[in-house]
C-alpha cells in the first residue's frame, strides 16, 4: 500500500473492540511518534499512555469520545522546551510540534492495523488537574487506540474533500 493510500484508507475509528493492543505494536507507534520532526528539534513533546482503569475512567467523566478504547495517547507539551521564534516573540512551536508527533503515532498505527481518533474535545485544563501532570505542560489532543470495532466506519464527511484549487495557490 502506498502512503497515499494509507492516509486515504485511515478513518477516525469511533468504536473499540476489547482487544488490547501487543506491547510490540504499541511500541513501534511510540517509536514513529518519537522519529517525528519538532522545530530545532527541541522535542517539546509528552505523551500519557493511559491503560489503567483511573486513568481511562478520569478520562471518561471529562469527555464522551474514548469509545471504548483500551488505550489512550494523551499528547502534550513541554512550555519550556518548546521552540520560540526569534522573529517574533509571539509564536511558539508546542501544538505545531505535538501535531507532528500525534499524526506520525496516528498513521503508524493505521499501517498496523489499529484504529485512532483525534481528539480535542474535552475541558483541557481540568484534565490536566485531574491527571495531576506537571505545571508547565499543556495538553492538546488525546487519541484512543485499538482494534477497530465490526460496526467501526468512517463519518460520512470522511472522503468529502475540497478540490486542490479551493486550498492551493501558487504564487
Amino acid at each position: 500500500m502506498t502512503f497515499l493510500e494509507l492516509a486515504k484508507e485511515r478513518f477516525s475509528v469511533r468504536k473499540f473492540t476489547d482487544k488490547p493492543v501487543e506491547k510490540e505494536k504499541l511500541d513501534l507507534i511510540l517509536q514513529a511518534a518519537n522519529a517525528a520532526p519538532t522545530a530545532k528539534n527541541q522535542q517539546p513533546q509528552r505523551i500519557y499512555v493511559l491503560q489503567s482503569e483511573k486513568a481511562l475512567t478520569t478520562l471518561s467523566q471529562l469527555t464522551p469520545c474514548v469509545f471504548g478504547a483500551k488505550t489512550v495517547l494523551l499528547f502534550t507539551y513541554n512550555l519550556d522546551e518548546q521552540w520560540n521564534n526569534p522573529l517574533q516573540s509571539d509564536i511558539f512551536s508546542g501544538i505545531e510540534d505535538v501535531s507532528i508527533v500525534a499524526t506520525h503515532a496516528m498513521l503508524q498505527a493505521a499501517e498496523l492495523g489499529i484504529g485512532s481518533c483525534w481528539c480535542n474535545y474535552f475541558p483541557n485544563q481540568k484534565l490536566e488537574e485531574a491527571l495531576n501532570l506537571p505545571k508547565n505542560e499543556r495538553t492538546v489532543l488525546f487519541m484512543p487506540i485499538g482494534y477497530a470495532d465490526e460496526a467501526a466506519a468512517p463519518s460520512p464527511n470522511h472522503t468529502a474533500k475540497k478540490p486542490l484549487k479551493d486550498t492551493v495557490t501558487y504564487l
